[in-house]
């Protein structure tokens, strides 16, 4: 077994590296990675297990069991995980930054540019964005479905969540109904004998439970201090931090948490909040960086640059803390058939929140036409049955929009 500790310190010779070496391919990768999150694994795989061997196959497939099964996103986390494996806390810190950084100066050039363009030609543009982020999370529901929904138990339970959300889809409800399939999965997955993970590490427990009294203590303080200035920089930082800590399934389903709690508290638009949803599929990198737009977009005049780095940070802490909690303390947990069976629960309820969503607001707000209805279907089939990466679909959909405005 393998110790992990913050300076890389009890890894074999051929483990350590430099902070510096994992801040290099981790922004390669986060300049070329396309294609989502189940893609960003297949680039890390061949980066980082075939290419410059820094881990097993048997380690890697093990971390990305790992994470996902925890909230947050789960390829940022196997990349952070996995520079804490090369090179220490620092090598950790360098992999987030090198992976997370060149979608976020993307995401926030558009943030700053898109105002200033808001003629019929930018709503062109924008609206196939929109189109864009439909099909995007159309695909998503119909793969995570089919994943996480294989029999009736969990597609009930989807269906439920997604009944309770179709019309109505506040923050406080969306969390209400992901432990309520919690409280399903418990009762209806019990019996299903899901498989425990086996991780070829060895727990540091102390760490564990300091990082864990951090994500716990965050989520406590953040929205106490944020009811002193309910449209400040605090309370911002908890709506990220909230969602970030209670997404489970990835990028996509972090929309619903954001959208029900920026658009109706007035932070942004629904159309500006799909607007850099859409964007953010043409991008490299890791979803959540869409934070980097939403937080540029919600500040006030003069503070966008801080408000974006404030709201990317946090939205992506807690998933990277919980990444080191799990590696110290799931080994134990996973082996509790309770545990998994809650899990699985909540993952099905993860498929009705983004079902809902992909109703209201996607679809209310993007398709206004018979036009738009055959664009999305032709979307749809090119990057589920075709294959055709996501950024080639935005920018077919954005195209098609552009010519239609034109004409």
């Amino acid at each position: 077994m393998v110790t992990h500790t913050s300076t890389g310190e009890g890894l074999p010779p051929q483990m350590k590296g430099s902070p510096l070496e994992v801040l290099r391919v981790s922004l390669q990768l986060g300049l070329t990675s396309f294609g989502g999150p189940i893609a960003h694994l297949g680039y890390f795989n061949r980066e980082y297990v075939q290419k410059r061997q820094w881990l097993s196959a048997g380690e890697y497939a093990a971390l990305v069991s790992l994470c996902q099964l925890l909230p947050g996103p789960t390829s940022s986390q196997v990349g952070f995980l996995i520079g804490l494996r090369r090179a220490g806390i620092r090598g950790a810190l360098a992999a987030w930054v090198g992976f997370t950084l060149p979608s976020a100066v993307f995401m926030y050039a558009f943030a700053i540019l898109a105002p200033r363009g808001s003629g019929p030609l930018m709503q062109a543009v924008l609206h196939g964005l929109m189109l864009t982020a439909f099909v995007v999370v159309s695909q998503a529901v119909w793969s995570m479905a089919r994943a996480l929904c294989p029999d009736w138990q969990r597609a009930i339970i989807a269906l439920a969540a997604a009944t309770m959300l179709a019309f109505h889809s506040s923050g406080p409800l969306q969390f209400l109904v992901l432990a309520g399939g919690g409280i399903a999965g418990s009762i209806m997955c019990r019996n299903m004998g899901h498989a425990a993970i086996e991780l070829s590490v060895a727990p540091d427990y102390r760490m564990a439970w300091i990082v864990l009294t951090v994500f716990c203590g965050l989520l406590i303080a953040l929205p106490a201090a944020g009811e002193f200035a309910p449209h400040g920089p605090i309370a911002l930082a908890n709506i990220f931090y909230r969602a970030g800590a209670f997404v489970f399934g990835g990028g996509h389903v972090v929309l619903p948490l954001l959208q029900g709690a920026l658009v109706p508290g007035r932070w942004i638009s629904d159309e500006g909040f799909l607007a850099g949803y859409g964007f953010a599929q043409a991008m490299p990198g890791p979803l959540f960086t869409v934070a980097a737009y939403l937080g540029a977009a919600s500040a006030p005049a003069h503070a966008s640059l801080p408000w974006a780095v404030l709201a990317l940070a946090a939205i992506f802490l807690p998933g990277l803390l919980l990444s080191v909690v799990g590696l110290s303390l799931w080994s134990r947990l996973a082996r509790i058939p309770a545990a998994l069976a809650i899990l699985a629960g909540i993952n099905a309820a993860v498929v009705g929140l983004l079902g809902a969503a992909l109703y209201k607001p996607i679809g209310v707000t993007a398709i206004h036409s018979a036009f738009d209805v055959g664009v999305v279907v032709i979307g749809f089939v090119l990057l589920q049955w075709r294959r055709v990466p996501p950024i080639l679909v935005a920018v077919l959909l954005v195209t098609v929009s552009l010519v239609r405005w034109a004409a």
